[in-house]
């Protein structure tokens, strides 16, 4: 059982303050792993790095030996390799120099430094991760709380699934998504081409684009990116089970690393889409600070608490996200809260930093 915290502010000092207030499973010369996001080509949506250096600035004052990391990705752009995705890091702000830490990637620099954990669960006996886990002794989960186009919202629990699966992983949990078009709409500009990373989508003569669902991944970069919205989810199975993989794999991973990890949600800028995309996107509810704890469900449930759920209903309408908390406590992944405790939030002529453009 753990306490959950939240400080109101956008201050990198409120951020501080919030961290001093944890308590911390890290030992003086631990060697810690800080799993962000941090952000895709072109977009203008991600958290400011200078949050990322107040957690390495508290974790190097306490001796620890921090690092941060991200994994490669499913889908076109600059995170699909990794040494575009150390370049895009670089370029959006999270640079080593910057961070004061090393910066690298979960699933090594061919995106095959994976490895098998069991799970034992409805669609997973097993899941294939990051073998960073075996290379810490430690994690910060830091997570940005925005919308997503496939889970509703992504806070932590995405934030470790996903983020910490293997790319083959996360083909598997997003394997049921495909496109279907509505020709109406489809004005053939072609980016749904020019951002599939299969050639699964295929545009030729005068008709309308094609999808070759053989090839299709399911990564929805078409229709996330679709400047006409012609493009909707078809789902080949309930639409549900994309949340329950997801929750599948998050809880296999915790069983490794939940009582060495820490968990924090930035409530900062909660646009409509994942940081994934390129483009500024919507802002759907106003800022909350930050919260953290020591277990992701529970504290993507205050920070769901903190906005409610109409954001996130109004922002992608008929997607099943409570489903995430209903299968959570259905196989076990689940922690007891004591309440929130509500810090006050420091003085300070300090802003937020600024988005580089």
């Amino acid at each position: 059982m753990s306490e959950i915290i939240h400080v109101r502010g956008n201050e990198p000092e409120t951020l501080r303050g919030l961290l001093r207030r944890l308590e911390s499973p890290f030992s003086a010369g631990a060697s810690v792993g800080i799993k962000i996001h941090w952000g895709e080509r072109k977009n203008r949506s991600f958290l400011h790095p200078g949050y990322t250096r107040e957690i390495v600035n508290y974790l190097a004052e306490a001796g620890v030996h921090p690092f941060v990391f991200d994994t490669t990705v499913l889908y076109s752009g600059g995170r699909r390799e990794a040494l575009e995705s150390l370049k895009t890091a670089t370029q959006n702000g999270f640079s080593e120099a910057y961070l004061g830490c090393p910066v690298v990637i979960g699933d090594g620099m061919n995106g095959r430094d994976v490895l098998d954990i069991e799970a034992g669960y409805r669609h997973f006996p097993s899941v294939e991760i990051a073998a960073i886990i075996q290379k810490a002794d430690g994690f910060v989960l830091f997570s940005h709380f925005k919308g997503h186009i496939e889970a509703g919202f992504g806070g932590a629990i995405k934030n470790l699934s996903m983020g910490l699966a293997s790319r083959a992983q996360k083909q598997r949990m997003h394997a049921d998504a495909h496109p279907v078009l509505n020709p109406a709409k489809c004005s053939r500009c072609g980016v749904c081409k020019e951002v599939c990373p299969t050639g699964a989508a295929q545009l030729s003569g005068e008709g309308h684009p094609v999808y070759d669902l053989q090839a299709c991944i399911g990564c929805a970069q078409c229709i996330a990116q679709c400047p006409e919205v012609a493009l909707k989810i078809f789902w080949d199975t309930d639409e549900t089970v994309f949340q329950e993989k997801l929750v599948e794999t998050a809880a296999a991973l915790w069983r490794v690393i939940g009582p060495r990890t820490l968990v924090i949600n930035a409530l900062l800028g909660i646009v409509s889409e994942c940081d994934c995309l390129p483009g500024r996107h919507p802002v759907i509810a106003p800022d909350q600070g930050f919260i953290a704890g020591r277990h992701p469900v529970t504290v993507d449930e205050a920070s769901l608490a903190l906005t409610g759920p109409e954001p996130f209903d109004r922002a992608h309408p008929g997607l099943s996200w409570r489903r995430q908390f209903s299968f959570a406590r259905e196989i076990g992944f689940l922690e007891e809260k004591t309440g929130i405790t509500q810090l006050k939030r420091p003085a300070s002529r300090r802003t937020r930093p600024q988005r580089r453009e």
